[in-house]
């Protein structure tokens, strides 16, 4: 089962993403600050990460550096699911290494299952 490590600090969108992955047979992990995020991604095996941009502590172009600086999880899927629509929001996060940058807005629940599955495959 691929371990899913969602970084989301809307309770009630955490609650639906974590629903939809658990009945897409993901293993899902949550954090819903920056900082516990930081502490999370270190948990072993995980798969993908999903992850917004505006969180409290730090934010998510800080835990997407992090994630590429550390060895074992430089090759680790990041989907940036965030509310930032503006160019530059999305050209930092490509250059720190996202693997994609999601719009929230602009994605059914259904379409970013379907995505992690292709990253996934």
């Amino acid at each position: 089962m691929k371990k899913v490590l969602i970084i989301e600090d809307d309770s009630f969108l955490q609650g639906l993403e974590v629903s939809k992955l658990k009945k897409d047979n993901y293993e899902v992990i949550v954090a819903s600050t920056g900082e516990e995020g930081m502490d999370k991604i270190n948990e072993e095996g995980i798969d993908l990460i999903l992850l917004d941009l505006i969180l409290p502590k730090f934010d998510g172009f800080e835990i997407l550096r992090k994630v590429r600086e550390t060895e074992k999880l430089k090759k680790v899927p990041v989907i940036v699911f965030s509310n930032l629509s503006e160019e530059k929001d999305i050209k930092k996060a490509e250059n720190l290494g996202a693997t994609d940058f999601m719009v929230k807005s602009n994605f059914t629940l259904d379409e970013l299952v379907e995505h992690i599955n292709k990253i996934l495959e």
